[in-house]
């Protein structure tokens, strides 16, 4: 049974959980729970687990047994342990061996399990982090991501934490590489959330550690990353999201570089001039206002890189560096054939080698993209030209941004278990036309460019690929906060609060829509009502599903949400938000999700020039003799149904008084497929062409342990 597996033969991994005491299956139980613990358990007796591509189907004969393909795994389940011994004993053979590979490729077991051997140390990452801040936003809504990088900066591995920032990192890490070279030390780490050098938007700030070789101490073998959403770096408006940002002076503190630990030692004086002093110079901009919580998330995003940097040298002194970087590249390489591959199927499916969409911010402005596929290659290139230029506001998009949202749709349409990293973009030549908002000026603004145009691409590029309808297209970005400097230069210490707001996901061939979910780019958790309500001056008076919101189709899109928030005092309170003008579209006939919309349920106040009536006054026309009586059964206060209700757009920045509300309704997704056929009720038509492309496109399905992982992510 131990025998060399001949070149005709297939290797497979066998478990038999009911009798672990036997001595051939006991030598493999070692190797199952290294290398497929991610995968289920059927609960049978017996059960083997093939490597998929190695195991043909037709040589499988035991009588009730089945297969089935979980993620890149092939399962055969037996009904009896006799059943896999039987197995043993035919003339497959099976093998444990853990060797860096044949020369024809990387030993499929040990590419599997160093794929997720590197996920798991931007979990363990991530799950520092998460214990260790303190802000709600990162600390509760875990908006924040973790991940592992080549020496050459490339893109490893990550958890499944914020797509748009994963893409986004490795152009910040090759940035801070050419400004220091090979001059880092160990104790060193880095800090940087400038656009210019590899950023998202200010907010969003990275640190970065090298791991260098235990055995030279100049030799960077590694380098671990965590990115952050921080609540407040500054900036004309609290949150450091303002919706009437034209420069990123505006934004808050930009940092291109600093060494924020140098040879072990943190550096906070030099953190508080560049987070407090520096932005607080630009005419009505502020520091920092809430500098105790940043510095100490910073601290948490230090940490989670020293546990990420412990168990990158635990795997090295277990395998070896050699084995560990071989493995490194082979992960790469996985992918990049993992994208080559799938681009030669949309060829096949779709029958054209040539793909185009086109879809407008609320302000009019376009993207347009046009791939052309290389079937004989598996290559594509992905061209903007025709996007619009650099806008005068914040809907401007860093170019690593655009990266990201390309690098995260090609890996939502894989249906291998792989991680998302460089080797995605391998096969992709990103074209961005020069003078375009996704090339924006050093100085312009781009807050909102990283949290909605970034939507708005990745609904492109889906639209061109024909997989799925439109999502919400949107974050809905609330701010709100107190503090920094006023009208006549005084700096007061202030907080600010920041949150994203679920939607509508888009339906496609096969399935419906997700309500309530955030959507593409983001992956953050809403906060806590309790949390929310304890530690900042506001009540909630509604959160739940916007019923009807989603497109309406064969494939219905997903419901978006009402969000309702009083607030207690006055604040200056701000919504960054798309999707307000143009509905979400659905595709293949399917109709298109709500928009979204913003009220400010205002209080008359008559020192804000409101026109304050008597009791018996009528605020519009005749009175109603059932008003009173209707004011009563409804419980509503006398004034209350003379409050103003103001649709303030989608993009607007508020002086809320005590006792006014924000309602928020945010966009639901599209659909997919028409509800009926142009011909009636007989199953032709558009429903019959629309059943065709389901049939054709089922691969879009999600596959894999994605799903597993978002769970255990959850359990944070």
């Amino acid at each position: 049974m131990m025998s060399t597996v001949p070149a005709n033969k297939y290797q497979f991994m066998v478990y038999a959980p009911d009798k672990t005491d036997e001595g051939t299956l006991q030598r493999r139980m070692s190797v199952r729970q290294q290398h497929l613990e991610n995968a289920k358990k059927l609960g049978a007796d017996g059960i083997l687990k093939f490597g998929r591509g190695l195991l043909s189907p037709e040589s499988i004969s035991t009588p009730g047994a089945e297969q089935k393909l979980i993620g890149s795994l092939m399962i055969f389940e037996a009904p009896k342990l006799e059943d896999v011994k039987k197995l043993i004993e035919s003339d497959l053979y099976y093998t444990n061996s853990v060797s860096s590979g044949s020369p024809k490729g990387p030993d499929p077991i040990m590419l599997t399990l160093f794929a997720n051997r590197f996920m798991s140390v931007a979990e363990a990452m991530g799950r520092s982090l998460q214990q260790t801040s303190i802000s709600t936003n990162i600390k509760e809504r875990l908006d924040f991501s973790c991940a592992l990088f080549a020496p050459d900066g490339d893109l490893v591995a990550n958890a499944p934490f914020i797509p748009i920032h994963l893409g986004a990192m490795s152009f910040a890490v090759r940035y801070q590489m050419k400004i220091y070279g090979k001059s880092l030390k160990d104790g060193d780490v880095l800090m940087t959330n400038s656009p210019r050098a590899g950023g998202s938007h200010l907010p969003d700030i990275t640190i970065i550690t090298p791991v260098f070789n235990p055995n030279d101490p100049e030799d960077i073998i590694f380098f671990v990353a965590s990115r952050g959403h921080h609540a407040d770096v500054g900036g004309i408006l609290p949150g450091s999201m303002p919706p009437t940002s034209v420069t990123i002076f505006d934004e808050g503190a930009e940092i291109v570089s600093f060494k924020i630990v140098s040879g072990g030692v943190f550096d906070r004086d030099g953190l508080h001039e560049r987070m407090i002093d520096v932005p607080a110079r630009y005419p009505g901009s502020s520091g920092c206002r809430n500098i105790k919580d940043v510095e100490s998330d910073l601290k948490a995003q230090i940490a989670a890189n020293h546990k990420g940097i412990q168990l990158i040298r635990a795997m090295v002194e277990e395998y070896g560096l050699k084995i560990v970087q071989e493995y490194m590249y082979h992960i790469r390489t996985n992918a990049e054939m993992s994208v080559r591959n799938l681009l030669r199927d949309v060829v096949k499916r779709l029958g054209r080698n040539v793909l185009s969409s086109v879809d407008y911010l609320d302000d009019g402005t376009p993207i347009q993209l046009r791939v052309e596929i290389n079937e004989e290659e598996g290559s594509a290139v992905f061209d903007f030209e025709g996007t619009g230029p650099e806008v005068r506001n914040n809907l401007n998009t860093p170019t690593p941004v655009v990266h990201s949202a390309v690098i995260y749709c090609m890996r939502a349409m894989l249906d291998s278990d792989i991680p998302l990293n460089a080797g995605c973009l391998v096969p992709l030549d990103i074209r961005i036309p020069k003078k375009s908002l996704l090339i924006p000026s050093p100085t312009a603004a781009v807050c909102a460019g990283n949290v909605l145009t970034s939507q708005r691409i990745v609904d492109v590029v889906l639209k061109a690929f024909n997989a799925c309808a439109a999502s919400q297209g949107c974050t809905n970005n609330l701010t709100f906060g107190a503090g920094g400097k006023d009208k006549d230069g005084k700096v007061t210490a202030g907080w600010g609060y920041y949150e994203t707001i679920a939607g509508g996901s888009g339906a496609g061939p096969g399935w419906h829509g997700t309500s309530g979910v955030h959507t593409h780019i983001t992956n953050t958790r809403i906060g806590d009502v309790e949390i929310l309500e304890r530690r900042y001056p506001v009540l909630l008076h509604r959160f739940g599903l916007r019923d009807g919101s989603g497109g309406e189709g064969m494939y219905k899109g997903g419901d978006g949400v009402i969000r309702e928030i009083e607030f207690m005092h006055p604040l200056q309170v701000s919504i960054l938000s798309e999707r307000r003008s143009r509905q979400p579209y659905g595709l293949e006939g399917g109709g298109p999700g709500a928009m979204g919309r913003n009220l400010w349920i205002k209080q008359l106040r008559e020192e804000d020039g409101d026109l304050i009536l008597e009791d018996n006054e009528p605020l519009n026309g005749p009175p109603s003799p059932a008003s009173a009586s209707q004011k009563e059964k409804e419980n509503i206060p006398p004034r209350e149904l003379d409050a103003r209700i103001i649709n303030i757009g989608g993009k607007a920045t508020i002086f809320m008084g005590k006792g006014d509300r924000l309602l928020i309704e945010t966009p639901g997704g599209g659909a997919w497929g028409a509800t009926k056929t142009e011909g009636g009720e007989d199953g032709k038509g558009v429903i019959g062409s629309v059943a065709e492309k389901v049939k054709n496109t089922v691969e879009w399905a999600a596959r894999g342990s994605l799903a597993e992982r978002v769970a255990a992510q959850a359990g944070f």
